[in-house]
């Protein structure tokens, strides 16, 4: 059984998917598949994030630089295959499972050190945009969460005399 390991949380940022992604649960349905391979001695294999299932051609292996999630249909350029978007990354991601069971790969990483990746399969990180009151990253208002908040030297020092006048 392949599970592709997605990112629910960038998922639950976009205002469209968030309602429909955090109804459906994907944590615990990974969960409980992974749970009920274990029991029925399946294993589970979870492809790495940014294994390209949907831009890799299931036929020939040529990888398309970006595509778009508006298109639906997988149209090769190297070979004559066309099909659903959708079945091609089965058909990859069954291709991994079988590549991983006979100890040929890791998840999703074939290859990764020596095919370089195309444009549109790097690696993003989300960052943060300063805040334009406080220079700061961060919640609305710049507010700052406690786990945030860093105390001058002065004030540990006022502390601490604080404390030592109440005992």
């Amino acid at each position: 059984m392949v599970v592709e390991d997605l990112d629910v949380a960038g998922m639950l940022r976009n205002k469209r998917l968030a309602r429909h992604v955090a109804d459906a649960g994907f944590g615990e349905i990974r969960r409980q598949l992974t749970y009920k391979g274990q029991r029925n001695a399946c294993p589970t294999i979870v492809a790495n994030r940014w294994y390209p299932s949907s831009k890799t051609c299931s036929n020939c292996g040529a990888t398309k630089a970006k595509l778009p999630l508006h298109v639906r249909v997988f149209d090769c350029d190297e070979c004559p295959l066309v099909m659903d978007r959708d079945e091609n990354a089965a058909r990859n991601l069954v291709a991994l499972a079988a590549a991983c069971t006979t100890g040929t790969g890791v998840a999703g990483d074939q290859g990764a050190d020596t095919a370089p990746k195309p444009r549109g399969a790097d690696r993003k990180t989300r960052r943060q945009r300063p805040d334009r009151n406080t220079g700061r990253g961060g919640r609305a208002g710049g507010a700052a969460l406690p786990h945030q908040r860093q105390k001058e030297t002065g004030d540990r020092r006022q502390d601490t005399e604080a404390q030592l006048a109440l005992w």
